[in-house]
């Protein structure tokens, strides 16, 4: 099995313009956001070893949140997930793959996680 290194952000509450149904449209929905991205590993990581060898975690954060475009209308939430697997591709070749899973809180009725997951590797 080979080495691997996964950054994780779990539980983001955000609110994104998304939706299709008339209810939804005009106003933020809150959403629920993870990311993991998998980086390529360093071959050994030392007590000393400098932040520059691994990712920061909040960049993580900074896609799921202040890196979705202010004001844009996200018809759906495959879209949301696709632009915060971009922003972290774009920022750091050494993403190999994001996962993105998106709750939306506003569907919960009793509780449920109603949502998805997007995985991409880097193409």
């Amino acid at each position: 099995m080979a080495d691997s290194l996964t950054l994780e952000v779990d539980d983001l509450e955000i609110d994104v313009l998304t939706g299709i149904y008339s209810e939804e449209t005009g106003r933020p929905q809150p959403l629920r956001i993870s990311v993991a991205a998998r980086l390529r590993v360093a071959e050994h990581y030392a007590a000393d070893t400098p932040l520059s060898a691994s990712k920061n975690y909040m960049d993580l954060k900074f896609a799921a949140s202040e890196a979705l475009t202010t004001g844009v209308h996200f018809k759906l939430v495959e879209a949301v997930a696709e632009h915060i697997c971009d922003t972290l591709f774009m920022q750091d070749e050494r993403v190999e793959q994001v996962r993105v899973k998106i709750i939306k809180l506003a569907l919960s009725e009793a509780n449920e996680k109603i949502g998805i997951t997007l995985v991409r590797e880097r193409r």
